[in-house]
């Protein structure tokens, strides 16, 4: 009599694990010892810094930008003479109280560590790679399994800080999600800096990483297999869901001035207390 049901709930509770364990694993194959030992750190950091009172974040925040905004009316107010018929010539002029920040200086690419200083909002304890040297890309090849020095993929993975920027405008096909490290920021200023038609960036218990001025579109699943997310590890992944940036497990995360469309499953994906 019960046999049916009983096949039901076990076919149930089967498809109930099928969908949960995955989630649970984050697209690991194998959770090693390096990934428990992260996935614990990240776990206390994000009870560390953890915001008991998230609308005074959001507060001001806003106020940050209310202010911002009276500066450029009474600003425009002063310079608007002309401005129907002339193309506009006067100092350097933006809305944006995070471009405020950095935009107008012209000697910006001499500085260009200023931008960690620019952070609002949730992400306004990020630094990024602001400890560490520049690392310049001038690859846009990807290996996931040995990283070439040059490339992106090979920069990420470092342990220690970095600020990453770019020799020349470039579009980098990743043939797996490009998993990073803590500390490090992806800085596409001056160059048009395009994530495309592969997948997508992965930011999977780390902390600390600043992402400014990328184009990321047309990102598809990876396929999985052996890729490398360290110097000193390399594991198994699942297949990537498709992802413009994937958030799981990570703290001090700010993404900026980030250009995304057409990704397969979504744009950005923020999950597991991050």
């Amino acid at each position: 009599m019960g046999g049916p049901k009983l096949m039901y709930s076990f076919f149930f509770l089967f498809i109930i694990f099928a969908t949960i364990i995955p989630c649970l694993m984050a697209h690991i194959g194998d959770f090693d010892e390096v990934w428990r030992r992260r996935a614990e750190e990240a776990r206390e950091y994000a009870r560390q810094i953890y915001e008991p009172n998230p609308e005074n974040v959001t507060l001001a925040f806003n106020q940050k930008v209310r202010d911002s905004m009276k500066e450029v009316t009474v600003s425009n107010n002063s310079t608007r003479r002309g401005l129907g018929t002339k193309k506009y010539k006067g100092p350097c002029m933006v809305t944006n109280p995070i471009d405020r920040c950095w935009r107008c200086d012209p000697n910006w690419a001499d500085n260009r560590k200023r931008l960690a200083d620019c952070a609002m909002g949730f992400g306004s304890k990020a630094t990024g790679g602001k400890d560490g040297e520049i690392y310049i890309v001038t690859d846009n090849s990807d290996d996931y399994a040995e990283p070439k020095p040059g490339t992106l993929r090979y920069a990420v993975i470092q342990k220690e800080p970095l600020w990453i920027i770019f020799e020349r405008s470039m579009t980098i096909r990743l043939h797996q999600e490009l998993i990073m490290q803590s500390d490090k920021t992806i800085d596409a200023r001056g160059a048009n800096v395009h994530i495309a038609k592969g997948a997508g960036i992965t930011l999977q218990y780390i902390k600390n990483v600043i992402i400014h001025g990328l184009h990321i579109h047309d990102i598809v699943e990876g396929s999985g297999g052996m890729v490398r997310d360290a110097v000193d590890h390399i594991g198994i992944r699942t297949v990537s869901d498709g992802d413009g940036i994937s958030i799981f497990g990570a703290s001090n995360i700010w993404i900026d001035h980030v250009s995304m469309r057409k990704c397969y499953d979504g744009i950005i994906d923020a999950v597991e207390g991050s």
